[in-house]
């Protein structure tokens, strides 16, 4: 595991490596889908600063596992940031607002459709203060639309967009969630990828634009290379064949539970090698894909007898042996004792002022050239109001205004 101390640096001083290196984003979001497509953005080296509305800011300041006014989905969506509360419902506010569109290269917001036109901070008003921003619109269901003014959280989305209906155990048929926000997250990295990509378009001339993205329509994308495969040849003649899910399955051992996933013959053969029944090499319906058409069910039952018989400990180096993909079931709280996780430093931990030690994942992807420093910073609320306020070129006494008007705090 690689360990890093405190960056004491502040603001963009602590934020000179990577890709994103001098492109700054407003960031106008919360909770976890618009904070965690700004956060790729921070770890990609963009100085991203985060506008929260006045009361507690973010909600997600209000979730648990918190020490020093920090807490874990702040920490783990917000890490690289800088944060000033601004209310933008004001006059004022909405000033202030427009003077941080107009410097910077890409916006992001994920307000209801419509209520960032109300306030005068929508894409048409950033345009027309800075026309080459990049601006983003992150909704549940779309801008437009028959669903478009609902409300929409992760397992709502994944309720309405097949994941549920596809989240069976075939041995406990009942259809459950994906327990965590993989719909908010997968729309943070469709998000941040669209941004990146609207500033490489503009680079190449193509000026600033308007992303209007969807969690509905991130979750079908997202889902439709594997959980669309029974639903995309459309005509009667074509063949029949098996989900991928109801192929997805816990394997119970002696003491706990594995993971495999065998397809090919020479797998098949590694897994009998690796259960010590060599003689299913040469087995009539064992051997070949063409003799276990059919008899998937009699061999899992087959299968799951020999499984019972072995450790976890004991099977899972034999199976490795005879190259057959498979892992344990392993906690959460255990990754960071997983020998290749800490060969490569996919986990950092560092010390925070107030919040302590943390522990968090790095930036997957390892740039030759351009690799960005990982961030130890996680801003509080309104931390870096000052120092904002005053690249923004307001004096002291400009500040006071703003302050005397309720804009900041």
């Amino acid at each position: 595991m690689f360990h890093s101390h405190r960056d004491s640096r502040t603001g963009s001083a602590a934020m000179a490596t990577g890709p994103l290196t001098g492109i700054r984003v407003i960031d106008m979001t919360q909770v976890l889908a618009g904070p965690s497509a700004t956060m790729l953005l921070a770890d990609l080296g963009a100085d991203v600063i985060k506008v929260e509305p006045p009361g507690i800011g973010d909600l997600s300041r209000l979730a648990q596992f918190d020490k020093g006014g920090i807490n874990s989905t702040v920490a783990n969506n917000n890490r690289g940031k800088r944060s000033i509360q601004i209310d933008l419902s004001t006059d004022a506010g909405r000033d202030l607002g427009l003077k941080l569109l107009a410097g910077c290269d890409a916006a992001v917001q994920n307000m209801r459709p419509g209520v960032a036109d109300s306030l005068g901070l929508g894409y048409e008003h950033a345009a027309a203060v800075n026309p080459d921003i990049v601006y983003c619109s992150m909704s549940g269901y779309g801008s437009t639309g028959p669903y478009a003014g609902r409300a929409a959280y992760d397992p709502i989305i994944q309720a309405v967009t097949g994941y549920v209906a596809l989240q069976v155990n075939p041995e406990v048929p009942i259809p459950d969630l994906v327990r965590n926000g993989i719909i908010d997250k997968a729309s943070g990295w469709m998000a941040a990828l669209a941004i990146v990509s609207a500033l490489f378009a503009r680079i190449r001339g193509g000026g600033g634009q308007h992303i209007d993205l969807s969690m509905l329509d991130t979750a079908v994308q997202f889902l439709w290379p594997d959980g669309g495969m029974a639903d995309t040849l459309l005509d009667d003649d074509a063949t029949e064949g098996r989900r991928l899910s109801t192929l997805y399955r816990l394997t119970p051992c002696a003491d706990g539970h594995i993971v495999y996933f065998v397809v090919s013959d020479k797998q098949f053969h590694g897994l009998y090698r690796a259960l010590g029944r060599t003689d299913w090499i040469d087995h009539e319906h064992w051997s070949t894909h063409e003799g276990r058409r059919g008899r998937s069910e009699d061999l899992g039952e087959l299968l799951e007898e020999e499984f019972a018989k072995w450790k976890v400990s004991d099977l899972v180096p034999r199976m490795h042996e005879n190259s057959v993909p498979c892992g344990e079931v392993t906690a959460v709280e255990d990754l960071h004792d997983d020998p290749q996780i800490r060969h490569n430093e996919t986990l950092v931990e560092w010390d925070h002022p107030t919040a302590g030690r943390l522990r968090q994942a790095r930036l997957a992807p390892r740039f030759s050239a351009t690799q960005p420093d990982f961030r130890t910073s996680v801003p509080q609320l309104n931390e870096h109001a000052g120092e904002i306020l005053a690249e923004l070129g307001l004096d002291a006494g400009e500040i006071e205004e703003f302050r005397r008007a309720g804009a900041v705090f």
